[in-house]
């Protein structure tokens, strides 16, 4: 075992503090990674808050990480020592399956969280990315092309395929109008790729305060949902609607928005059961769906594409000791539009 540092949540009415554990030591198939920068997701704060139900305390969270390669194990062969390296939300999958499923691992059996959660003996639990280095298996390690810097690399290792993934599912492109509903850290991902990859862009946020910003990540056009004019203007607009707030809407609302045969995907987390009124699928063939990140195949190749394209998150770099008030902007959506914690400001 090797002495790790971090920060954790020890229950879920506390702030992080900082943490001293162990990290396993390393396999023959494992990858050794100095994390430099981690992510914060609104998924951290569910779970340090225990909002979900599911939070094993003491937690690191934190699966939004970018970092160097530092060992390798002997049947390691697709990175070497001073590699860039990424992990995103989970470090091990179909653990109970015969056999891994490389392109829909991430929504099987025995997915392993990269933390809140266990190892495949079901007893060492898993510590995520607001630590100094982390330990991960070969096939769960993404190789971070260099024309991306590295800090605002690591969002997209959770925001970014959690946009990229329904992108691709439900065919952005050319000829195709895509609305992003919310502006946020998910949000702007998803204007960026929806935008590279071809489509009509729309952004459907509460006010137009982000507007500029919107227009500049690639949408064709900005509406302010508070005003009811909206829902009449764009009746029947769109194709595919990705949802990323985790807020109540009005979901038949948005639902009218889409064309015939069109799709509403949810990646936010609404708190409570989404009401939907069955008109508001029948009159029009329409869908609405769900989306979870992306597997380790379809997270390379997101990280592939946002190289060929100059894409990457737009980021505020803070110091670990500043986290917990970083929790708090999060929540006030004072952040544009990702926080990323620089490691280096552990020591």
């Amino acid at each position: 075992m090797a002495l790790a540092k971090g920060y954790a949540a020890t229950d879920a009415s506390k702030p992080l503090v900082p943490f001293t554990f162990e990290r396993r030591e390393p396999d023959d198939d494992d990858i050794v990674i100095d994390i430099k920068y981690a992510g914060i997701c609104h998924s951290d704060i569910h779970q340090a808050r225990n909002e979900w139900g599911n939070s094993s305390f003491p937690m690191v969270p934190g699966h939004e990480i970018a970092g160097i390669v530092t060992a390798v194990g002997k049947n390691v062969t697709s990175f070497k020592v001073g590699d860039r390296a990424g992990v995103g939300c989970f470090v091990n999958s179909c653990t109970t399956c015969k056999t891994r499923d490389v392109d829909l691992e991430q929504y099987l059996p025995g997915l392993i969280a990269t933390y809140n959660g266990f190892e495949a003996d079901g007893v060492t639990p898993t510590y995520g990315g607001y630590s100094d280095h982390i330990v991960v298996k070969e096939g769960y390690v993404m190789s971070i092309p260099e024309s991306i810097p590295l800090d605002a690399a690591a969002p997209l290792m959770c925001a970014g395929i959690t946009l990229y993934s329904p992108l691709r599912h439900w065919k952005a492109g050319p000829g195709k109008k895509v609305a992003i509903v919310g502006m946020g850290g998910l949000g702007h991902m998803g204007v960026k790729l929806a935008h590279a990859m071809g489509a009509n862009v729309t952004v459907l946020s509460q006010s137009l305060s982000k507007k500029e910003d919107g227009l500049k990540f690639g949408a064709d056009e900005y509406y302010a949902t508070s005003d009811p004019e909206t829902f009449k203007t764009l009746a029947g607009s769109f194709d595919l609607i990705i949802c990323t707030v985790s807020a109540g809407i009005d979901w038949n609302a948005y639902l009218g928005l889409l064309k015939v045969d069109g799709s509403m995907v949810l990646v936010g987390a609404p708190e409570n059961p989404v009401p939907v009124h069955a008109f508001a699928l029948i009159a029009g063939r329409r869908s609405l769906s769900g989306s979870a990140i992306g597997s380790i195949k379809e997270t390379q190749e997101m990280l592939d594409f946002c190289a060929k394209h100059g894409i990457a998150a737009d980021i505020e770099v803070i110091d670990i000791k500043e986290v917990n008030e970083a929790y708090e902007r999060v929540l006030k959506s004072d952040v544009r539009y990702r926080f990323v914690i620089d490691m280096a400001t552990l020591n």
